[in-house]
């Protein structure tokens, strides 16, 4: 007699508003105000994470600054505070390893987790997330949103079903129900032009994309795009969750909410990406070679360029300045950019100091000296005595 196969439970933990809820924590005068991370007003640079009261003025992450103080000149402005970040992001991950050792970490503030066979353990998923969320408020003081469902994808779209602070959770017999209400630009992989092409053909729910002839949508998507949706209306999608020494590769893209032409904007956004991916690298102990950049122009052209460093980094200086040359001598298209993204790759075993195109050998041998420095200073007094700086580069 055949069994059935163990039941998949699949959750996606994020942590609600990262960078603007680790101030509200810290200052109790902020809390309930309008809290905007990133660049200053009157300074360029882009908003890094902004806070749900600021969310209420339309404020975004990758906005520009001039943006969001036009809309909200009364919020609290602050620069980032990565050290403080970083910290109460390995805390949260210790958390999360407590619960599970199957962690895959998808960016300094949320992760997905194999929960699958924990049940006679802690009890069904509802109560498993009831126990992520309870530890990573006792622990750290801030607010985590769960998702948990057969799949990565249900999982995700559940942690953003009910933030902040929400729990979801949707067994395999409820996906079908779940996602039909939803609209179509829920889904992942969905930009903005192609939310026009669905919008042309009065596409705006999952239900609506379920009904859509396959051949049609193929017509106007291509088969592989139209494929992707399609499996997604349905609740396909991996179930696969890749611990840090496993997983490929380390990256983080944007999508800016209008095309963006100034260099010292995307430079700035770049170097946020960067730090992001650098803290993962460094929480999981993997140091990458190469460095991928990603950009996506108008009209949804889409490039990529590549560099293998001699000797493989963790450092998001060494991360910038190589993706900024691949910006700057990478031959792209003179045009507005849409999405800008940034990773590693190419996981290898430290080596001895070896000197990079792009960075003088003691220059590379002190940067790598002065970032041990800086985390080690950092993990033993706390917030503030040693941060790392990113001088800009300015375009040639």
């Amino acid at each position: 007699m055949a069994t059935e196969a163990p039941r998949r439970w699949i959750a996606h933990v994020d942590l609600d508003a990262f960078f603007a809820s680790c101030e509200q924590r810290d200052r109790p005068e902020y809390r309930g105000r309008p809290v905007v991370v990133g660049a200053l007003p009157g300074h360029r640079g882009v908003v890094a994470a902004a806070s749900y009261e600021a969310r209420k003025f339309g404020i975004r992450s990758a906005m520009p600054i001039s943006e969001a103080y036009r809309r909200c000149p009364d919020a609290v402005y602050l620069r980032p505070d990565l050290d403080k970040y970083r910290r109460a992001s390995r805390r949260v991950f210790d958390i999360l390893g407590q619960i599970t050792p199957v962690v895959e970490a998808a960016s300094i503030d949320e992760a997905y987790l194999d929960l699958s066979g924990l049940e006679k353990l802690l009890g069904p998923p509802a109560a498993i997330g009831r126990e992520i969320k309870r530890r990573i408020r006792e622990a750290t003081g801030l607010g985590a949103s769960v998702g948990i469902g057969p799949n990565r994808l249900i999982a995700k779209l559940g942690s953003e079903y009910r933030k902040p602070d929400g729990l979801t959770v949707v067994h395999p017999q409820q996906v079908l129900d779940f996602l039909a209400p939803m609209p179509v630009g829920n889904l992942r992989g969905l930009g903005r032009q192609t939310l026009k092409v669905f919008d042309r053909l009065g596409i705006h729910t999952v239900a609506q994309l379920r009904e859509f002839p396959a051949s049609l949508l193929e017509d106007h998507l291509g088969k592989r795009a139209a494929g992707s949706f399609r499996r997604q209306a349905f609740g396909i999608a991996s179930d696969e969750v890749v611990t840090g020494r496993q997983r490929k590769s380390i990256s983080k893209e944007t999508t800016f909410e209008s095309d963006v032409r100034d260099r010292d904007t995307l430079h700035d956004v770049l170097q946020a990406l960067a730090a992001d991916v650098a803290s993962t690298a460094r929480r999981e102990g993997l140091s990458g070679q190469v460095v991928t950049l990603k950009i996506r122009f108008t009209g949804f052209e889409t490039h990529t360029r590549q560099h293998k460093r001699p000797a493989p980094t963790q450092d998001e200086r060494d991360i910038l300045r190589t993706a900024w040359r691949l910006f700057q001598e990478g031959k792209l298209p003179d045009k507005a950019v849409r999405l800008i993204g940034v990773g590693i790759s190419g996981w290898a075993q430290e080596q001895p100091e070896q000197p990079d195109l792009f960075d003088p050998p003691q220059q590379h041998r002190e940067n790598r000296r002065l970032l041990e420095t800086v985390d080690a200073i950092s993990e033993r007094f706390g917030k503030g005595v040693l941060q790392v700086g990113v001088p800009r580069k300015r375009n040639q």
